[in-house]
């Protein structure tokens, strides 16, 4: 029941997100279903940890506020044992996390993304608005004054064809019209009654005078159909995201990582030989950076004599120094413009490198999370002895995102290298884990670290030890 509670409140979140690329496009019902229903596969590695947090403490303080617990502890068993056989399906539970993980969410990923680019490539429904010409259909601007409330009749219609890119050199004009989609929705018929065309022709060049022919057609009643192709849905290939880090399981994510790491060596090696140094220092970055060479000899430069700048640049004439000066600067410039030049792309490089990193962690810190919460869920359970959806709720949300800020802020610092890896990674598990771990001996131990009485107690032997501390007779 949590589990499915916890789904729905992050789909809700999700709709919040992409509500402006859903609505007033026109799209079925079908193929919003399908993407919710994508949407919610993607979302349960975040619901499997939250769901075991909101279910622990639930049950846990059940038995805590029916005095279930202390029943047992009375009889001789102990936390520990109590907590055993839930242990025992918090594993199976997250090794199901981890296998939906690592098998089924990268096929999901795969089609979500896939159907929610499509989605976004989708125009808009045409929307006809009185008083302003409506450039939605391609070739044709159309504009009316006034439409129908009732009916679907539209009044003092003006059409531009721009077919021949031409300019507005085809015009229709009536008094009133009405626009349907024909039963095919391939075309947007649109009649129109007691009106005229106009047409430009182009310029004559048979004669020294220009003349622009010009013909004017009257109606009664005219019927255009507009080609409606442009509003089709249309589901992009899905090869073309089959090579995103999201769409890989453990072994794949394994293989390209390598792939893409000897590929960033080598454009590294590239990139540092771009620039310009002395013959020595050439030859010393080159084999430091080469990735590929197993048979490159280290040169081991080392420097023969000990130069004295001073005296030296002291010893050159006025015309040398200067040759000197600009040398320096030619090589400077030329470093710097290779520095910038090379320095965008191998960022994004290492950024790509890292995203196979760290969906690799990702499988695994998730899953892993649903046994930390465990944990956290059933001690915290059995010190807050409520149950119900009233106060487990409130806890498990301040918790959930406590967990989820310090995700999110180590994933950043992992993607931008400023972390390691691991560290970036399992910085919120390596947070909470010693957590699950102290207040699991403190429920186990019985420890009032969150009975209020308790505080109050302390809080008044406080006040009296200062109290009479104060007025101490001398």
């Amino acid at each position: 029941m949590t589990f499915f509670i916890c789904v729905f409140i992050l789909l809700m979140q999700f709709l919040w997100k992409y509500i402006d690329d859903l609505v007033g496009k026109g799209l079925d019902w079908g193929i919003v279903s399908e993407l919710l229903m994508y949407a919610s596969f993607g979302l349960v590695p975040l619901a499997f940890p939250l769901a075991m947090l909101l279910a622990s403490i639930m049950t846990f303080g059940n038995l805590g506020e029916n005095y279930e617990l202390v029943a047992m502890k009375a009889s001789g068993i102990s936390l520990f044992r109590i907590m055993r056989p839930l242990f025992v399906v918090a594993l199976i539970l997250t090794s199901i996390a981890f296998y939906f993980s690592n098998n089924i969410l990268p096929k999901t990923n795969l089609k979500f993304y896939t159907l929610m680019y499509s989605v976004k490539q989708q125009k808009p429904e045409m929307v006809i608005k009185e008083g302003v010409f409506s450039n939605d259909m391609e070739n044709y601007s159309i504009k009316v004054e006034r439409k129908g409330k009732n009916n679907n009749m539209l009044y003092d219609v003006m059409i531009y064809n721009h077919a021949d890119n031409q300019g507005n050199v085809n015009v229709s004009i009536s008094d009133s019209g009405k626009m349907e989609i024909t039963q095919d929705k391939k075309f947007m018929s649109i009649t129109l009654y007691n009106g005229q065309n106009y047409t430009e022709g182009t310029e004559s060049r048979q004669s020294t005078a220009k003349r622009y022919p010009f013909r004017r057609e009257s109606f009664q009643k005219e019927v255009i159909n507009i080609s409606m192709k442009d509003f089709e849905f249309n589901r992009i290939d899905e090869k073309r995201y089959a090579g995103a880090s999201k769409m890989m399981n453990v072994s794949q994510l394994t293989s390209q990582g390598d792939s893409v790491f000897k590929e960033y060596k080598l454009q590294l090696w590239r990139y540092l030989t771009a620039f310009s140094y002395i013959s020595d220092v050439n030859r010393q970055v080159s084999w430091l950076s080469n990735p590929i060479d197993s048979l490159r000899i280290n040169p081991n430069i080392k420097p023969d004599s000990i130069v004295d700048f001073d005296k030296t640049i002291a010893a050159l004439s006025t015309f040398e120094k200067a040759a000197l000066y600009q040398r320096v600067i030619g090589n400077v410039r030329s470093n710097s413009l290779a520095l910038t030049q090379q320095f965008d792309e191998m960022y994004m490089r290492k950024k790509s490198l890292n995203s196979y990193a760290m969906e690799w962690h990702r499988k695994f810190t998730l899953s892993f999370a649903c046994l930390i919460f465990f944990f956290i869920g059933a001690p915290l359970g059995a010190i807050i002895r409520k149950g119900g959806l009233g106060m487990p709720v409130v806890v498990s949300i301040l918790m959930f995102i406590a967990y989820y800020i310090l995700m999110i802020t180590g994933e950043k610092f992992a993607r931008e290298d400023a972390w390691s890896m691991v560290g970036g990674m399992w910085l919120a598990s390596f947070v909470f884990l010693p957590l699950g771990i102290w207040l699991t001996y403190k429920a186990a131990t019985d420890s009032g670290v969150m009975n209020i009485e308790s505080y109050q107690a302390l809080f008044k032997r406080l006040t009296k030890v200062r109290f009479f501390n104060r007025h101490k007779p001398e």
